[in-house]
């Protein structure tokens, strides 16, 4: 199914894996830590989870799961330090109903935009997936150097084997 998929939806796949292999090894404790002024691990996959959920499931599908995150890890709220198996039963959750509409997306799709309250979003649904993929990025490096000052070692090594998100013209 991989070769039919839009090559930046395999790009934001391989983000994700990626999310998840620098948290190989995270003990709950740590992911709970918090080093100010960033936020904690547990946070990053929540924070994730739920743009994903804000984009992908309820602007693309018109359905919001687990509504509550938003107040917990969204952008702009007071700091938090969740339960890391929380978020990741939530990033799960998400990522998988995200994935309905993820795997429907054409070049054409990309270049139409979300209509939210009656008007068109800003950005294009490509510019956004663009920015989703970007916004993981960010979170894997911060996570990172989060895993460093905790004093982890045997980090995984960024960006990793590349042979599931190959360059693929469109």
């Amino acid at each position: 199914m991989t070769s039919e998929l839009h090559p930046l939806v395999i790009q934001l796949r391989f983000a994700r894996q990626s999310l998840l292999r620098g948290l190989e090894g995270v003990s709950e404790e740590d992911a709970r830590r918090r080093l100010e002024p960033m936020n904690c691990l547990s946070w990053i996959v929540g924070h994730l989870a739920n743009i994903e959920n804000r984009w992908w499931v309820l602007l693309a599908q018109g359905e919001e799961l687990l509504p509550e995150l938003n107040e917990l890890v969204g952008y702009g709220k007071p700091a938090s330090t969740p339960p890391l198996a929380e978020m990741r039963t939530a990033w799960q959750t998400i990522t998988r109903a995200a994935d309905r509409y993820l795997d429907t997306v054409t070049t054409e799709t990309l270049q139409q935009y979300f209509i939210w309250k009656g008007k068109p979003r800003p950005e294009t649904i490509g510019t956004m997936l663009l920015r989703c993929i970007y916004h993981y990025w960010y979170h894997i490096g911060e996570a990172s150097a989060i895993r460093q000052l905790l004093g982890h070692s045997s980090l995984p090594e960024y960006i990793g084997d590349m042979s599931m998100a190959p360059y693929q013209p469109e």
